[in-house]
């Protein structure tokens, strides 16, 4: 088991205990537009836990300001008196950060939706049935899974959690800290695979799920006025398990545990 983190060099209680901001790399495939924009559509759909902020380009890539509203595991509050469990300093509690209103769904057939590199507003088309095809079962395997997120959140856990690329070139010292510090499960698993970035997985649930079930994806079976799918082309695929993938606990598609040899 890796070691834990140094706490980030902090002087005094402040914002940093309750968000930080960060670039994050939306997307690496601009070359590919299409891809691209149901790249930025996935990840801009995770509202729960961060705010999004500008986007802009840089060669193939685009990338977008943000601020990840999770707290710093030292964060330590009774009665409205907050302690830095790492760095000993205390006083009033920093103010509380929540992500702003950042609707995707605008009622009816409305929808913000990343196009050619912007998030921009879309009416989608639901294309007509036809008027005969093949019977087939059509039944989401998902919808009654008793699947859970690390933070014991039960139901449509691969849209709550997902994984991003912080940018953090390996210099900068104090934000790594900063980012490794988050609270656990809601920021974790980070690792540093390039000199560049970092990775973590963040739980953020999807502001396009179903406002009543929270389970439906509201963009499942409609299409762009350019007829592409609406829906993020990785939304669209049943998971496949691989010994290197760690499904969720409870997930339809884990291959049920081997007994113990006795």
């Amino acid at each position: 088991m890796p070691a834990a983190s140094p706490p980030p060099p902090c002087t005094h209680l402040g914002s940093q205990c309750r968000a930080i901001n960060v670039t994050i790399r939306v997307s690496s495939d601009l070359a590919n537009p299409k891809a691209g924009d149901h790249e930025a559509t996935w990840l801009f759909g995770h509202t729960q836990h961060i705010t999004f902020r500008r986007l802009w380009r840089h060669e193939e890539d685009l990338f977008a300001r943000a601020t990840l509203h999770i707290p710093c595991r030292f964060l330590e509050e009774e009665n409205g008196t907050a302690r830095c469990k790492a760095h000993g300093f205390s006083g009033p509690a920093p103010a509380q950060s929540e992500p702003g209103p950042q609707p995707r769904r605008l009622g009816g057939d409305r929808f913000r939706l990343v196009q050619s590199g912007e998030l921009a507003e879309q009416g989608l088309e639901r294309p007509a049935a036809p008027k005969r095809r093949l019977a087939v079962l059509n039944a989401n395997p998902c919808a009654t899974a008793p699947c859970r997120t690390t933070d014991n959140q039960l139901g449509a856990a691969c849209c709550r959690d997902l994984v991003i690329e912080i940018m953090c070139d390996r210099g900068w010292r104090r934000q790594e800290l900063l980012i490794r510090s988050r609270k656990p499960p809601y920021l974790c698993k980070v690792k540093r695979d390039t000199d560049e970035s970092l990775e973590a997985e963040i739980i953020s649930a999807c502001d396009y799920l179903d406002a009543e079930d929270r389970i439906s994806c509201t963009l499942h079976g409609l299409r762009r006025p350019d007829g592409r799918e609406a829906k993020p082309d990785l939304c669209r695929r049943w998971p496949k398990p691989t010994l290197e993938e760690t499904l969720h606990r409870g997930c339809v598609f884990a291959k049920p545990q081997e007994p113990a040899a006795v």
